[in-house]
């Protein structure tokens, strides 16, 4: 399986922070942002990782991360012209992808355990779901893309819902087989004038081709002043609680 790190946008709820730098290199405790979703990817087993960001950092990531090499992976970089979306930003992955199946997450995601089980439950029923999502519960679902379900099936997703149907959200981290960028190539453009990878994975509820897998353990973005903070507390608790073990 390979991994896809979508770290475009122009994150302006976290401006001036954004101002003169890509918010996925901003600091959250000791390292920066992006190096949470890398290692996720890594130890679920990915090592083969593109990373879609805006042209004028490129530069950037790449001083800071290289071909991969010291993390025992291979980086590959594609840029993003513009603000438009991340369904747009996905679709730039498509030769990366080839024929295999992949895992996205968002660069600004914060995962504190391992996601390889999910990847190897997705191999065992890509013959009846053409996608995956990992869930997770939260205290402010109308700020994420809010799952709703019916017999412990999702029956809709709707994107920062001003009154949520549940405190399930769709935490961005997804997994596809590559036939979904035939469905990328048709999206429509949503109300905020953005290709949404929401649409797709609406399109798959449909067709009842969604799967999902709850997150056990603590999860966070990091994508506004209030989330960056609690996902810099989120690990250093993680960290001290790891110092107590050993």
């Amino acid at each position: 399986m390979r991994g896809v790190l979508l770290a475009g946008g122009t994150a302006q709820r976290l401006r001036p922070l954004t101002k003169v730098t890509n918010k996925h290199l901003l600091p959250v405790y000791k390292k920066p942002m992006i190096y949470y979703p890398l290692e996720t990817l890594i130890k679920a087993g990915i090592k083969d990782i593109l990373i879609v960001t805006g042209g004028e950092f490129v530069g950037d990531f790449f001083r800071l991360l290289g071909s991969g090499k010291e993390w025992g992976a291979r980086f590959s970089y594609e840029i993003q012209e513009g603000n438009t979306g991340t369904g747009a930003a996905l679709l730039l992955a498509e030769n990366f992808v080839q024929d295999e199946e992949f895992m996205v997450i968002l660069g600004d995601n914060v995962v504190s355990e391992d996601v390889g089980k999910f990847v190897k439950e997705f191999r065992k029923e890509k013959n009846l779901f053409k996608a995956k999502i990992l869930v997770a519960k939260v205290k402010d679902p109308q700020n994420y893309g809010v799952v709703k379900f019916k017999d412990k099936k999702i029956i809709n997703i709707v994107e920062k819902p001003k009154n949520p149907s549940s405190h399930y959200v769709n935490t961005g981290l997804w997994m596809f087989l590559p036939e979904v960028f035939a469905f990328l190539r048709k999206l429509k453009k949503s109300p905020r004038g953005e290709y949404e990878v929401t649409d797709i994975l609406a399109h798959y509820v449909k067709l009842q081709q969604l799967s999902y897998s709850m997150l056990k353990s603590h999860w966070t973005d990091a994508g506004s002043f209030e989330s960056l903070y609690n996902a810099t507390v989120l690990i250093k608790k993680m960290e001290d609680k790891q110092k107590k073990k050993t």
